[in-house]
């Protein structure tokens, strides 16, 4: 595929600035660019950009003059995503449902449906128009699967969990596990306790490969609107996830734990359950959140405190071998003249 420079201009909203006969036919990052490619770049990548091969760079419209042809746009992220949209060619997907797929009794496919081999629908699911289910995939009965969503090989999505509109289950994915609830006697027998609750993840939510998401004992774990799971997380029962949250690898979040909209979590976060997480938030990779914490934070550590007290922190510890030897000096010389008192 080939597009001229005026056109990925007009397609992303941009100000060109050099010839716009260009051809460009592919999009890819500073590194990897060749003459006929386009590359993005923002500070501090800018002098990176300028010494590259790519025969056209997106650039932020508060950008100088630039060596090379450019496209000034608001969010260059934005306009570089979709202009790697623009030069892949979709997969070829056929709509229908494959002689080697399971479909149970009852079920609902809506218009468009895309459902390949080994793939099984359990009793009475139902499955929203243009709903692509890849091979090895499962959908529990009476579950529900929003428009538009797209399960790749070995998804699970377990009986009455529900999918908004647009979600993407990444493989390998478990959407309902039983939370992990037991009662233990005075003899130490742990005895499992029933979890008939479901999920629900809302529109045009992302999750990750390898995710678990527990359902609820009763009601329901929920996945808010627009939120974005990274690989290898999980998420307890009863948990509920606000809006537009980002969960970054190895997260888990303990069950009944209510988290605000906004909140990114950096990779292998955890927290204690039963808690409130307020909105509008970021917390550090390895964050240990232990307690209800306010809205508008940004914070670090085990236990976590504010990112630039837990920064100071960590400097100061490095001072620790030397400040400890600096003590034991004192001690001998406090100790000798102790000595010469008595």
């Amino acid at each position: 595929m080939t597009k001229t420079l005026g056109e990925i201009a007009a397609l992303v909203g941009g100000r060109l600035a050099g010839d716009a006969a260009i051809e460009i036919c592919g999009a890819t990052n500073i590194e990897d660019a060749r003459a006929s490619d386009i590359t993005f770049a923002v500070e501090p990548h800018l002098k990176e950009a300028a010494k590259c091969a790519a025969g056209a760079v997106i650039l932020p419209d508060t950008a100088g003059v630039f060596s090379k042809p450019a496209v000034y746009v608001k969010e260059p992220r934005e306009a570089f995503a979709r202009l790697l949209e623009a030069f892949t060619p979709p997969l070829d997907l056929p709509p229908g449902i494959s002689d080697l797929a399971y479909i149970g009794a009852g079920v609902r496919l809506g218009v468009g449906v895309t459902v390949m081999p080994f793939a099984v629908v359990d009793a009475h699911a139902v499955i929203g128009d243009g709903v692509i289910l890849y091979p090895h995939t499962y959908v529990g009965q009476y579950a529900e699967i929003g428009a538009e969503s797209v399960l790749y090989s070995n998804v699970t999505v377990r009986e009455r969990c529900r999918l908004g509109q647009r979600c993407v289950i990444h493989s390998s994915a478990v959407i309902g596990a039983d939370g992990f609830g037991f009662t233990t006697s005075k003899e130490h027998i742990h005895t499992k306790v029933p979890q008939v609750g479901n999920v629900v993840l809302e529109d045009d939510v992302e999750i990750g490969a390898h995710v678990g998401i527990d359902r609820a004992t009763t009601g329901s774990t929920v996945i808010g609107r627009g939120t974005k799971v990274d690989n290898l997380v999980h998420i307890g029962h009863n948990c509920r996830i606000g809006a537009n949250n980002l969960i970054v690898a190895q997260t888990g979040i303990s069950g009944s734990t209510v988290v605000g909209d906004n909140v990114t979590f950096g990779g292998q976060t955890g927290t204690v359950g039963h808690i409130h997480i307020g909105g509008n938030s970021v917390y550090a990779a390895r964050s240990g959140i232990t307690n209800d914490m306010p809205e508008g934070v940004f914070c670090a550590g085990f236990p976590t405190q504010p990112h630039q007290e837990w920064l100071r922190t960590q400097a100061a510890l490095k001072k620790l071998p030397e400040l400890i030897k600096r003590l034991r000096e004192l001690e001998k010389k406090v100790a000798g003249y102790e000595a010469k008192k008595n």
